[in-house]
């Protein structure tokens, strides 16, 4: 059987092979000009949807039908759908909204998604194991991540493994409510994948990375327009990484590859199709993390590369991500859009989590094997309908639609035979072969669980006066759940009670002047939870309130734009650790327990982000954070209150091919349940050189200070890199 990735290189390959033949039979008609790319801040959030080339630009034939350039021109005007799910300009969103663009991602080396949102304002990255990793703003987690503006609700807000930044044109982090995105939400944000798409130039790149601890890594991104009027196109991203690790024994191999064709179908329809597939291994990881409170309420102090896994696990992923979109120009100013996602994941892991108290001389800990396949199936499908409508004098929008969204995931377990299960570990640290392999039986059925989202939404930007604007919308959704919890065990909790729920969304804008911009929107929240009390159960959703007001101001002729915010956020009944019990179906372990609490988050946050000057740019954060329990003292001690970020590049102008840059982070003291860590500032910066017009190279230093900390302490601790490099050559195809 041929493997996937070949099999979808080579229809690729045909398909450029194809679109050349069409090319030469094409008449040899001159090509309408593109339209005016969009700029930079007008990136919302949202699908990378695309908007109709302006009448300058032509998109109709002389004799007013609609022509066959009309998808190249919609390939350079490509804006993303807002906080609200309208094209509005991040200035004129009533939210808060940061973007990691990709030339930010390469210069700066982050291959994986989790290291690029280290450096965005306002969000924590708690990498609490070496495959897995949540993320928080503004107090609580971020349980929503989407590509291209679809996507459901993680798990726990846990996120297995680490997209791969190079098939990204840019990350978008909206930070606050995100219950307009899905219909379910809570105050934390949204982090939006928006995905490369095919451009109107044939060419692309290559590059080649060498770095510490054994990293090889290749990377491939090329463009090819099918026909000669450009009606067709597709983009085909490979990347493929190898490469060990501070951490003891640690391997991660990578293999990603990404094909994306669109293109015209009759007069005013635009089709896009597109397929990603992974392969993700990784050797050796931690499941669970450092134990490093003592039985002595002391703090235990280790090397970096301190592991507590043993040779033969492994945490293999593989997935398959199928989407298609087709948009229809109904009228003018009007378009309708369909899009269905399918993505299958499979994991297969073989772990050894390490528990228990830790004594004076490291011991006291157990080991806990386990061996199990995961298989997760998501289908969305969205169709909407968005356009412009005149009114009282004014210009207004207006978006409406339905989805329907389902995720099935089934796991089956492997047991092995009790007097090999929960055995003493030695001192800690230990090496690879602290713990022998069990013998693993037949795999057998152990849990599974189906969740459907329906939702009907709307949204509509009015304009009161030519400086107020308001929005608008609603979500009406039911979600429906059935199963055990997609982690841990809830044997007896396995049913869930279906819920009917709708939230509105109102924000007021205003242009004080056409530079400054105030706002402040209001949202309610809810969303359901996985975590169970202590007798099994499932807990109530959460409900609550997000208000945020803002001001937004362009400076230097609209290349550089501030953001301030203070916002405030109640959740109801949110889920939160209150002890452990003994685990009824694994002898010897223990599971985390849960119990509702209102928690109150309020705060402020400032973002400068653009261009000093053409070949300087720059961003800085500043986050400030008070988190409140019903008691109104502070709760969640492992989130930090303060974080700073900042980034900055630019050109020597006495050796125009120099670019060099840095970005550092700084956070405030946190405190865990199982350790603590001082405030502490990292940094990292670059150096590239243009060796000639079609070839780079660039010099990546990590952690310059070499300063010792933990990644995160939220479920555990793990010592983040010490001091490391690498070496990245670039060439333009």
């Amino acid at each position: 059987m041929k493997h996937p990735f070949l099999m979808t290189a080579c229809a690729f390959a045909a398909c450029v092979a194809i679109g050349d033949a069409r090319a030469q039979e094409a008449a040899a008609a001159p090509a309408t000009p593109a339209g005016t790319p969009t700029s930079e801040s007008s990136n919302g959030s949202g699908s990378a949807s695309a908007t109709p080339a302006s009448s300058s630009t032509s998109g109709r034939a002389t004799d007013g039908s609609l022509d066959r350039i009309y998808v190249k021109g919609k390939r350079e005007t490509r804006v993303s759908k807002g906080a609200t799910g309208l094209p509005i300009a991040i200035k004129d969103t009533p939210q808060s909204i940061s973007t990691l663009d990709k030339e930010d991602i390469a210069n700066f080396g982050l291959t994986g998604a989790n290291d690029a949102l280290r450096l965005a304002t306002g969000v924590n990255v708690d990498q609490y194991e070496t495959n897995r990793a949540t993320f928080n703003s503004r107090g609580f987690e971020i349980q929503l991540t989407q590509i291209d503006g679809v996507g459901m609700t993680n798990d726990w807000g846990t996120v297995v493994g680490q997209q791969d930044t190079y098939l990204f044109e840019r990350i978008e982090l909206i930070r606050g409510a995100n219950g307009m995105l899905t219909g379910v939400g809570n105050s934390s944000g949204t982090i939006n994948y928006i995905r490369k798409r095919p451009t109107n130039v044939d060419g692309g790149e290559v590059n080649v990375t060498y770095g510490q601890w054994g990293q090889v890594r290749g990377a491939l991104d090329y463009n090819k327009v099918f026909t000669q009027d450009g009606s067709w196109a597709g983009r085909l991203v490979v990347t493929h990484e190898d490469k060990d690790s501070y951490l003891r024994a640690l391997n991660d191999k990578r293999s990603t590859i990404y094909g994306v064709v669109d293109g015209q179908i009759g007069n005013a329809g635009t089709l896009t199709f597109g397929i990603t597939l992974n392969d993700s291994k990784q050797h050796s990881p931690m499941w669970g993390s450092l134990i490093l409170k003592r039985a002595d309420g002391s703090q235990a102090e280790f090397d970096q590369s301190a592991s507590t896994s043993v040779d033969w696990t492994y945490w293999n992923t593989k997935s398959q991500n199928v989407f298609i979109e087709y948009t229809h120009q109904l009228a003018k100013g009007w378009e309708m859009k369909a899009t269905s996602n399918f993505r299958h994941n499979e994991e297969n892991t073989k772990l050894l989590y390490a528990y228990g108290t830790l004594n004076a001389d490291n011991t006291g800990l157990q080991g806990w094997p386990y061996h199990a396949a995961t298989t997760t199936n998501n289908r969305l499908f969205d169709l909407s309908v968005n356009g412009e409508f005149d009114a009282l004098g004014r210009k207004h929008s207006v978006m409406f639609g339905l989805s329907r969204s389902t995720q099935t995931t089934s796991t089956d377990l492997f047991s092995a035979p009790s007097d090999q299960m929960y055995l003493p570990l030695p001192a800690f640290p230990y090496g690879g072969d602290a713990y022998a392999e069990p013998t693993w039986g037949a795999r057998t059925f152990d849990r599974s669980g189906e969740q459907t989202l329906t939702r009907a939404y709307g949204v509509t930007r009015l304009a009161l006066t030519n400086r107020l604007k308001a929005i608008l919308g609603f979500n009406a959704v039911k979600l429906e759940r059935e199963g055990s919890s997609a982690y841990g065990t809830a044997a007896n909790a396995v049913n869930y009670p279906d819920t009917k729920k709708t939230t509105p969304y109102a924000g007021l804008t205003f242009d004080f002047t056409p530079d400054v911009m105030g706002y402040v929107s209001y949202s309610t929240i809810f969303q359901n939870q996985d975590q169970t009390d202590i007798n099994d159960n499932y807990l109530d959703p959460v409900k609550g309130k997000n208000v945020e007001l803002g001001v937004k101001s362009d400076w230097l002729n609209k290349q550089l734009l501030t953001t301030f915010a203070v916002f405030k956020a109640e959740q109801l009944g949110l889920a939160t650790i209150i002890g452990t019990k003994p685990d009824t179906n694994n002898s010897g372990s223990l599971i985390t327990y849960y119990g509702p609490k209102d928690v109150k988050s309020k705060g402020f946050e400032f973002e400068a982000t653009g261009r000093l000057s053409k070949d300087s740019k720059i961003t800085v954060g500043y986050t400030r954070l008070i988190l409140t329990g019903p008691d109104g003292k502070s709760i969640y001690d492992w989130v930090p209150r303060t974080t700073i970020n900042a980034l900055y590049d630019t050109r020597i102008s006495a050796l125009p091919g120099l670019q060099v840059g840095v970005a550092g982070r700084w956070q405030s003291a946190v405190v865990g349940p199982n350790a603590s860590q001082g405030a502490y500032l990292t940094a990292d910066a670059f150096a590239s050189y243009d060796i000639n017009d079609k070839t780079t190279v660039r010099l990546n230093i990590n952690n310059l200070t070499d300063k010792k900390y933990l990644r995160g302490i939220a479920y555990g601790a793990i010592y983040g890199a010490p001091r490391n490099a690498a070496v990245t050559l670039n060439y333009k195809l």
